[in-house]
């Protein structure tokens, strides 16, 4: 398994390596010691969920409160998506920025999200269907979002003009410069500080 990580700092892709035959085909889409040897400390699995979509399904911009935040192992089991990282760390050095990475059922690639970025992410086609590890259950009360459509943000889903589907929560959600000046945005300090804490935690 190759891991590379993105411009965004908290982020990496997995690329894992696929083995097929007559049979068909077998990869690892996780392994703890390579993620551990990589990310510097290990997974702490407290959730596992799923979503299916329609094309032009957008799901997000999600984040959770830090601490405890919520990382996300992210993975597209059938059909595609396109999977967005939003850094919405208040004094990051790359705050606003977001990068995109296609998630498919042939290259079984995954992203891992650290704790107080934003994600989210559009169905490319019908039925595609995301797994997501978590490392703390879902909070309602600690869950936010930001307009996925933000012109500030500016993000490209990738739809050629297609109008995107949003549930309510979403269409409703904040643009980031009124999130942050509501205080609703994690803060980068805290970020690390965190998770170099939960870091040192999960390692013994």
């Amino acid at each position: 398994m190759q891991i590379r990580s993105l411009s965004i700092e908290g982020t990496w892709v997995l690329e894992p390596t696929i083995h097929g035959d007559h049979r068909g085909s077998f990869a690892e889409w996780f392994k703890s010691s390579r993620f551990r040897e990589v990310v510097g400390h290990d997974f702490t699995l407290a959730q596992a969920n799923s979503s299916v979509s329609a094309r032009g399904v957008l799901r997000g911009i999600h984040f959770a409160d830090v601490p405890p935040g919520q990382g996300k192992h992210v993975t597209c089991a059938s059909g595609s998506v396109l999977d967005v990282v939003v850094d919405i760390r208040v004094g990051s050095p790359t705050f606003g920025r977001w990068e995109s990475v296609v998630l498919d059922a042939s290259s079984r690639r995954a992203v891992y999200i650290s704790e107080g970025l934003g994600h989210g992410f559009v169905a490319l086609e019908d039925g595609s269907t995301v797994m997501y590890l978590c490392t703390t259950e879902y909070t309602p009360a600690a869950e936010h979002e930001v307009h996925p459509l933000d012109p500030v943000l500016g993000i490209d889903w990738g739809l050629d003009g297609e109008q995107p589907q949003l549930s309510a929560k979403d269409a409703a959600a904040p643009g980031l410069r009124d999130a942050a000046a509501t205080g609703l945005l994690p803060v980068y300090e805290e970020c690390v500080r965190w998770r170099s804490s939960a870091s040192s935690n999960r390692s013994r």
